[in-house]
């Protein structure tokens, strides 16, 4: 029987801790134009997006993050693998809503929030770009950041912020916001990280609510190996690491990868190809 990934519990809700990233299914490479546009002809159909959907499926990886609600060839990918397997996926959206102070802002921005829930979502994560518009670092307040959370449970989800400021975790614990979880950058080369490594890591082992780490891998500036053992090996049991892919097999090496080093092995994984082999490859 093939060993499931492990779990936590986020608001009452359990939570494969690796979640499915997107933005290499999606387009967002961090690296190029052309990085962006390849990454988009890899998964043109909903077909390609949902082989890679299953192969997570197939060892308990069931939780996805994206600003779903707004990618519609996403949605049907989604629907579609669920379909295919008979397995829920659970949604962590992140829409970025409109947070003027006015009644059409908000009228916007309920009407997101809507949707939102309609297509599905679990938990609704609001953007950064979004929330850090609402941050006072002088008055450590994230200001009305309860009317955007209010929204999102009237609308039957549960709330969390996109905090790539660190800051905002400690913000929110500190004001008792209705936030379940955090989003946060964090990886070995401190890659987006607005302050060091050392600190937003003792900002994520000091947050009082679980926390969903983003780019381990740095946007493909560390190798899968570096950017997982690092980690998993320095976040707490309940937090989670957000994995994006190009494909099922890569999928295949970051879950043998992730499992390696939450068991304190080495990965079972097949050899690199090299045109001049070297003795240290061995035989």
């Amino acid at each position: 029987m093939e060993k499931m990934f492990p779990r936590t519990t986020v608001a009452g809700k359990s939570l494969s801790r690796m979640i499915i990233g997107t933005n290499w299914i999606l387009g967002y490479s961090h690296r190029s134009p052309a990085q962006d546009r390849a990454i988009k002809c890899a998964h043109d159909t909903t077909e390609k997006i949902s082989n890679m959907l299953e192969t997570f499926l197939s060892h308990g990886v069931d939780t996805l993050m994206a600003p779903y609600s707004t990618s519609p060839l996403l949605i049907w990918a989604v629907e579609e693998t669920k379909q295919k397997t008979g397995k829920d996926i659970i949604i962590v959206d992140t829409p970025c809503l409109n947070v003027d102070d006015n009644a059409e802002g908000r009228r916007e921005a309920e009407k997101a929030v809507k949707h939102s829930a309609e297509v599905g979502s679990t938990f609704c994560l609001i953007h950064h770009a979004a929330c850090e518009q609402l941050v006072c670092k002088n008055r450590h307040s994230i200001d009305r950041l309860d009317d955007y959370t209010k929204m999102i449970r009237d609308a039957g989800m549960i709330p969390g912020l996109s905090a790539h400021m660190p800051e905002m975790i400690v913000y929110s614990d500190e004001n008792g916001y209705d936030v379940e979880t955090y989003i946060q950058i964090y990886n070995a080369m401190g890659f987006l990280m607005q302050v060091e490594i050392e600190t937003v890591s003792r900002i994520i082992h000091d947050a009082k609510k679980p926390v969903m780490t983003i780019k381990p891998m740095a946007a493909g500036r560390c190798t899968p190996y570096v950017g997982l053992n690092f980690s998993w090996n320095t976040i707490r049991p309940q937090d989670m690491v957000t994995i994006g892919c190009m494909s099922s097999d890569e999928a295949e090496e970051d879950i043998e990868i992730s499992m390696a080093a939450i068991e304190h092995r080495f990965p079972d994984l097949e050899k690199r190809a090299s045109p001049a082999k070297q003795d240290a490859f061995g035989k």
